[in-house]
C-alpha cells in the first residue's frame, strides 16, 4: 500500500497563473484538464467511477477524504474517469468493513495524477469568483519543470466547451440487463457515460435495458423493437453533440417514450430547438435543492452538470422545432437554472440532476417510476 503522507512535492497550475504547492497524491507524472469542485460530503467512489468527470480535474470541497477506502460494489462505471483529484487531507487509515484497497492505491492503479495538502477551500473561491478553468497537477519530475512551461501546458490544452467526449467513455458494443421485475419491454439506452445505479433503476422498473453505443443509428434503435428510449449522463458540450440530437429527433418523430438525464436533458433541450450554454463553475455534489413545479415540492438532488438548457421558467412555451408545447418541470433553487423539461404533445422529459442519486440522497427517485408509467400509458 502507498503511503497517504508521501514528501514527493506537486503543484497545482490554473490558467490565470495561479499556483498551489502541495504533495503527490495517486499517481505522480503530469495532467491537465478542466478544474471543477464538487461539495459532496460523502461518496467519492461514485464521484470518481462517474463518467461525467471525464477531461476534469476534480477537488473535493470536504477536506477528509478516503476514510472509507475503495471496494468492487460502489464503483459507477468500470474505472476511474477524472482526469485529476484535488483533496486536502488524504485519510490516515482506510477503516470500513468493506474496504477492499485504499484511495490513493486505486488512483495510482487507473493512473490518475492528484495532489494533497493544498487550500482546497482557497482554490474553490478562487473558481467561484473565475469561473471553472483549465489547470494542471504536476508531481515527481514535473514539478521541477519551470514555472512558464508548468502554465504553457496548461493554456494549450483545449478547453471544454467545444469537446464531444461521448466516444470516450461509451460501451463499443451493445450490452443488456433484464428487468428484475415484471418486464415492461425493452428499453433502448444511449450510453454517453450511464452510471450503474441508473441502469439498476431502470431494470427495477421492468425495463429490459438495453446499452447501446453513442454511434448507434436510429435503425440500430429500431432493430430492438424498444417501448422507448433514454439518453444517460456524460461529459462534454452538448452543442458539439449534434449527431446525437438528431438522432433524438428522430426518435421523438416516431413518438418513441423518452428520459433523459443530466447530458440527455440538454440534448432533449436542442432536440426540441432550445439552446445551452456553459455554467460559470457548474453544479456538483449531492446537496443541490431543486423545485418540482408540479408538486410544489423542494427536493435535495445529485447534481454534476456544467452546460445548462436556455428556456422560460414560467409557463408553457412551443417548441422552436415544431414538437408542440414545452414547459420547465424543475428549477435549481440556488441560481435559477432549469433544472427539468416537459413535453406536453410528445411522450418526453427529462432532468437535469441525478434521480439514480449514488451514493444519495434519494428525493428524485419517483422520476423512474414516472418513466415507467409513461411507457404503460403509451402502449395503452
Amino acid at each position: 500500500m502507498t503511503s497517504l503522507f508521501r514528501s514527493d512535492p506537486a503543484v497545482l497550475v490554473l490558467e490565470d497563473g495561479t499556483r498551489h504547492v502541495g504533495r503527490a497524491y495517486g499517481a505522480t507524472g503530469t495532467t491537465i484538464g478542466e478544474v471543477v469542485f464538487a461539495t459532496g460530503m460523502t461518496g467519492y467512489q461514485e464521484t470518481l467511477t462517474d463518467p461525467s468527470y471525464a477531461g476534469q480535474i476534480v477537488l473535493q470541497t470536504a477536506p477528509h477524504i478516503g476514510n472509507t477506502g475503495m471496494n468492487a460494489e460502489d464503483p459507477e462505471s468500470r474505472r476511474i474517469w477524472v482526469s485529476g483529484y484535488i483533496v486536502r487531507d488524504p485519510s490516515r487509515v482506510v477503516s470500513n468493513w468493506r474496504a477492499e484497497e485504499s484511495l490513493d492505491d486505486a488512483l495510482v492503479s487507473d493512473g490518475v495524477v492528484g495532489i494533497s495538502g493544498i487550500d482546497t477551500r482557497a482554490v474553490t473561491r478562487h473558481i467561484r469568483s473565475a469561473g471553472s478553468m483549465r489547470g494542471g497537477i504536476f508531481s515527481g519530475e514535473a514539478a521541477g519543470l519551470d514555472a512558464a512551461e508548468q502554465l504553457r501546458l496548461v493554456t494549450d490544452a483545449p478547453q471544454m466547451a467545444g469537446q464531444n467526449l461521448s466516444a470516450a467513455v461509451s460501451v463499443s458494443t451493445a450490452e443488456i440487463t433484464p428487468a428484475t421485475v415484471e418486464r415492461i419491454g425493452n428499453l433502448a439506452v444511449l450510453d454517453l457515460g450511464v452510471k450503474q445505479a441508473t441502469i439498476d433503476n431502470l431494470a427495477a422498473r421492468g425495463f429490459d435495458v438495453h446499452v447501446l453505443p453513442q454511434d448507434v443509428t436510429i435503425d440500430g434503435i429500431r432493430a430492438i423493437d424498444p417501448v422507448a428510449v433514454f439518453y444517460s449522463n456524460g461529459p462534454g458540450d452538448p452543442a458539439a453533440s449534434g449527431d446525437h440530437v438528431e438522432l433524438l429527433r428522430s426518435v421523438l418523430d416516431e413518438r418513441l417514450p423518452f428520459f433523459g438525464i443530466c447530458f440527455g436533458n440538454q440534448l432533449l433541450g436542442r432536440a426540441l430547438g432550445l439552446g445551452t450554454y456553459k455554467l460559470p463553475f457548474g453544479h456538483r455534489g449531492i446537496n443541490q435543492p431543486v423545485l418540482d413545479k408540479a408538486t410544489g415540492r423542494v427536493e435535495i438532488t445529485a447534481h454534476n452538470h456544467g452546460f445548462a438548457v436556455e428556456a422560460p421558467l414560467e409557463g408553457s412555451f412551443d417548441s422552436p422545432n415544431g414538437y408542440g408545447k414545452v414547459e420547465v418541470s424543475h428549477v435549481g433553487l440556488n441560481d435559477q437554472v432549469v433544472e427539468g423539461l416537459r413535453a406536453l404533445d410528445i411522450p418526453a422529459f427529462s432532468v437535469q440532476y441525478h434521480p439514480e442519486a449514488a451514493a444519495g440522497p434519494h428525493d428524485a427517485n419517483y422520476l423512474f417510476d414516472r418513466f415507467a408509467e409513461m411507457v404503460k400509458e403509451n402502449r395503452a
